[in-house]
């Protein structure tokens, strides 16, 4: 079974840059594709991006793309998302989990992710 368990949250500035890392354990992350989804309080968990199973292709929510960047190192079993010139609006539980196909979608449905991390907190505020 598949266990991923997401690190790297905290408090930071807006502007300012966090990466959080999904280490996964019980089975190497090699030939699936993983999501990044975000929770804010009493708003829907929302895809934030996604990396295919190879790497050579990432998917981006609107609200992220040009500033979050999603990344992959199988040697070390873990995926990274690196956020960058962070908003108030980005605070949010944020969770990776593992995508039911090997490719991304361009639409990230809950449905089509398994195997969830228990998130972590980003908070951005002054």
């Amino acid at each position: 079974q598949l266990h991923l368990a997401e690190s790297g949250g905290g408090l930071v500035q807006p502007g300012g840059s966090l990466t959080l890392s999904c280490a996964a354990s019980g089975l190497t992350i090699d030939g699936y594709s993983f999501g990044w989804f975000r929770q804010a309080p009493g708003k829907e968990r929302e895809g934030v991006a996604c990396i295919d199973s190879d790497g050579s292709r990432t998917t981006y929510g609107n609200t992220v793309k040009g500033r979050f960047s999603v990344s992959r190192d199988d040697a070390k079993n873990t995926v990274y998302l690196q956020m960058n010139s962070l908003k108030p609006e980005d605070a949010a539980v944020y969770y990776c989990a593992k995508g039911v196909q090997y490719y991304c979608l361009d639409y990230m449905s809950r449905g089509a992710y398994e195997n969830w991390g228990r998130g972590t907190q980003v908070t951005v505020s002054s």
